[in-house]
């Protein structure tokens, strides 16, 4: 009869059962005539314990010769020990070497960031690793699943487009046929305002691209967001609908992924605090918060990624900042009817200086008002025919944002830079590996 191949995150299930674990090891110890190995499969980490005249001969001489990072199939027990790490052991009957791995580069001590960076392929394997990319994994779940629970559709925005949509100084340009040039995408939000028009309720989630020359510990050139479409909507709407879906995701994330939470060393009681409602305050509100911090900018400036700090680390939970100056912001921002010289706009800032996370607000739906800001924008025409054309056809007012997946998990996880949220990060000086 077979033995039954099962994963280590279900071990509990097969308590006193002889199952086989497939995986890589981690480290090892022996004592004696006891040896011991430690295993990871992806799901979860187990002891393997080797006792000599119970285990098979030909599997307990093999300990000595394993390194780390060697891939094994192990037969066993399961048995429960509280000693243990995740409160189970496997009695090893019998075990199988795929590969005996060479000299593992990353060892059991300090590494350079550089150093990790450039080994990422293997630097992903370690534990705290492992839990980040696992609560991104949960996020991107949980807004799916808060968007497809709603009446969203899902759209994919093509990733290869004719135009700006952030402003010209950063995009990547690329050949295309025929001597035509195109560009990676900056946002999917334009054919997401096109979706909306058919389907009512959409959202898009993939990779956009940026090339801006920073450096900051909340840049990336190629990221990823979730960005929801409205037809109907105005800025009331999405403001609402951004406070309930970062609330969903936050209690996803406190509910799913406490262990990866301690992995990162989380003080998982200032996400606790993050429960609807949200603080709101407007853009000269903000500049109130900045000037008590000795930080005055003059109206009509944008905030740094040091602005946003000091306004979030004044929150113990998110802020919604609205209605910005127009000028600092994009072409397609419908301009307050009742203060033209703002946009209605928002900005949703993470708390304890992590700033945003969600860009948004309401789109310009007329027609000529829209023609005339891509005329002061200095944008080509003929690539904003079809964009125009929404306004055109039946347009209503609508309105959407995007989340930027590497800063929430960066804000979930309490992490320094967002380099480490994403599997292989892409930066200004960093296209290996």
């Amino acid at each position: 009869m077979a033995l039954k191949r099962i994963t280590i995150d279900s071990v509990r299930d097969y308590e006193g059962e002889s199952v086989t674990l497939f995986g890589w090891l981690t480290h090892k110890r022996s004592s004696g005539r006891i040896r011991f190995l430690v295993l990871r499969d992806g799901t979860g980490t187990i002891q393997a314990t080797l006792f000599k005249g119970e285990t098979s001969d030909r599997a307990f001489s093999l300990h000595s010769e394993l390194t780390q990072e060697s891939s094994l199939a192990v037969t066993g027990t399961i048995q429960k020990d509280d000693r243990a790490p995740g409160g189970y052991e496997i009695l090893v009957s019998n075990l199988d070497v795929f590969h005996i791995a060479e000299a593992y580069p990353i060892a059991p001590k300090e590494h350079g960031v550089g150093f990790l960076m450039d080994h990422r392929h293997l630097w992903l394997r370690s534990a705290r690793q492992q839990a980040i990319l696992s609560v991104r994994h949960t996020v991107v779940n949980a807004a799916r699943k808060f968007f497809d629970d709603r009446g969203f559709t899902l759209l994919d925005a093509p990733i290869l487009t004719p135009s700006s949509c952030e402003g010209t100084t950063s995009l990547f340009e690329t050949d295309y046929f025929e001597d035509t040039k195109a560009f990676l995408s900056q946002s999917g939000q334009l054919y997401m305002e096109a979706g909306a028009m058919a389907f009512g309720k959409v959202y898009c989630c993939g990779p956009t691209f940026r090339a801006e020359k920073s450096k900051t510990r909340r840049h990336l050139t190629e990221f990823w967001m979730i960005e929801p479409e409205i037809a109907f909507g105005d800025l009331e709407t999405v403001m609402d609908l951004a406070e309930a879906l970062i609330t969903t995701i936050v209690q996803s994330v406190l509910k799913a992924c406490q262990t990866e939470l301690q992995v990162v060393g989380r003080d998982m009681a200032r996400l606790e605090k993050v429960r609807a409602p949200f603080y709101v305050i407007s853009y000269d509100e903000a500049l109130g918060i900045l000037k008590e911090a000795g930080e005055s900018i003059p109206w009509g400036e944008d905030f740094g990624g040091g602005h946003e700090t000091i306004i979030s680390n004044h929150f113990d939970k998110p802020a919604l900042i609205h209605r910005y100056p127009a000028e600092t912001k994009a072409f397609y921002m419908k301009n307050d009817p009742q203060r033209p010289e703002v946009a209605l706009c928002v900005d949703m800032l993470a708390p304890e200086g992590y700033g945003e996370v969600i860009g948004g607000g309401q789109r310009e739906d007329d027609a000529v008002t829209l023609q005339e800001k891509i005329n002061k924008a200095g944008l080509p025409a003929k690539d904003f025919k079809w964009y125009l054309e929404l306004r055109r056809y039946g347009s209503v007012p609508h309105a959407g944002f995007g989340l930027g997946i590497e800063r929430m998990v960066a804000w979930l996880c309490g992490l320094d830079h967002v380099r480490e949220t994403i599997p292989f990060p892409r930066l200004l000086d960093r296209l290996y590996p």
